[in-house]
């Protein structure tokens, strides 16, 4: 298949039907023959959906009529051929011509003329469309407008910083196992394969990459000498302060980076169970600790709704890792920009309130919980948290030692980019004996 038209399959899965791009793109890629085109599709997939905003009021300031809903397969070649045209090397004519060739590979001839003429009127016009475009701040910033204001609300110094992050590539970051080494040997073998890599702050088995590569690439991956896994997220281990002895719960535990963090870092627990409610990514999970050399008690099952499969024994740590918007990690997951919207929020801080709520009762008393969501809006994490607190008085505030990051009025936020690491919440819960 070829790339672009490999591209524009994924892009009308995303926009069209609203599935996910970690989801579609790996089973679009494996009908892509060559390294070299696959990597071209992640980067028109990624980057279209990077700039969607921007891109859309280019096409709507470009279209005589709207596109009908059917139609979303034009719109997507049109927003393919003008991220190439804007962001990409692409030379005009060959920008224009592969893009106008996709009308026949949707089957629709017709829309040759339509592409044709929108992309070659934005050619004529590039400067005074951009100019025009951009005197929307959410549009110049590429972010729906709604995420653009409560990030203004919430953020307002460093939301310039926060959407400027979100629009880059990021960095790929390792663990490295401790149980199979230190981090200065792996990097060791990491130049002696001829990549290039820097110690991540405040992570002590985390390395950053100069230059991202394919996993089957990195030494010991199959062997399980290292993982990949963002500096956030590393963080979490080190703040649920696991003891030998512990038994430990990890709710909404996959794709198990945490988990595997866990039990690399204290392989004395008496237990650790993992639960998640999706069996297929839990399936990811088993798989994962299998590669470590690692055993945990998996569990399907709904975290909030723990009568399903918990066996009545409390647990001495918990770590809530909640579902959130997601917002701290859309430099990894553009397509959040698509498929979140201003409504979902409601009901995902429901969901926060229920899981603290359920995840506290199977808590013993003097035990520790970790909350951390992937979200840098406050609803979902400062304020999530202390109105937890309000309502629970066995409940204690622990605070969290770190130059990472900054404090809040409960907890502790990272914001996308800062220290080359993800945006990540986490506050640190401890129940009264």
């Amino acid at each position: 298949m070829k790339p672009r038209v490999a591209a524009l399959r994924v892009m009308v899965g995303v926009l069209g039907k609203g599935r996910s791009l970690g989801t579609l793109l790996p089973e679009v890629l494996e009908r892509v023959s060559s390294p070299r085109d696959r990597a071209y599709v992640q980067q028109l997939c990624y980057g279209t959906l990077r700039f969607l905003p921007r891109l859309d009021a280019c096409i709507d300031h470009h279209l005589q009529r709207p596109l009908k809903g059917r139609n979303v397969d034009v719109r997507v070649a049109l927003l393919l051929g003008l991220y190439q045209l804007i962001y990409l090397r692409t030379p005009d004519h060959a920008a224009v011509s592969e893009t106008v060739s996709l009308a026949r590979t949707v089957g629709k001839p017709w829309a040759e003329r339509l592409i044709n003429a929108v992309l070659r009127s934005f050619l004529r016009n590039r400067e005074q469309t951009l100019e025009r475009v951009d005197r929307e701040p959410s549009v110049a910033a590429a972010h729906p407008r709604w995420l653009f204001d409560i990030l203004q609300a919430d953020w307002p110094q460093d939301w310039p910083a926060i959407v400027r992050a979100n629009n880059q590539q990021p960095p790929m970051a390792l663990r490295v196992n401790r149980r199979h080494g230190d981090r200065a040997a792996y990097r060791e073998r990491l130049s002696a394969e001829g990549m290039s890599a820097s110690e991540l702050k405040w992570c002590p088995e985390g390395i950053i990459l100069e230059h991202a590569v394919d996993v089957t690439e990195l030494p010991g991956f199959d062997s399980g000498d290292v993982s990949v896994q963002d500096g956030a997220a590393q963080l979490a281990a080190a703040l649920l302060d696991v003891r030998p002895g512990n038994r430990v719960l990890d709710a909404c535990a996959a794709p198990g980076g945490k988990t595997a963090h866990l039990l690399e870092l204290q392989p004395d627990l008496a237990e650790l169970v993992a639960v998640d409610i999706d069996p297929h990514r839990l399936q990811r999970l088993e798989q994962n600790l299998k590669r470590l050399g690692l055993c945990a008690r998996l569990q399907v099952g709904d975290a909030a709704s723990p009568e399903q499969w918990w066996d009545g024994k409390l647990f001495d740590r918990i770590l809530l890792d909640a579902p959130c918007s997601a917002t701290g990690v859309i430099r990894r997951h553009p397509d959040i920009k698509v498929l979140r919207r201003t409504k979902d929020l409601a009901n995902l801080v429901a969901l926060q309130q229920h899981l603290l709520h359920f995840m506290w009762s199977l808590l013993k008393p003097g035990g520790k919980l970790l909350y951390a969501t992937c979200s840098v809006l406050k609803r979902e994490n400062a304020q999530q948290v202390a109105d937890f607190l309000d309502k629970h008085p066995d409940a204690r505030e622990l605070p969290i030692d770190g130059s990472w990051g900054r404090a809040n009025s409960a907890g502790r936020q990272i914001l996308p980019g800062e220290n080359q690491m993800d945006g990540f919440y986490y506050a640190s819960l401890q129940k009264s004996d």
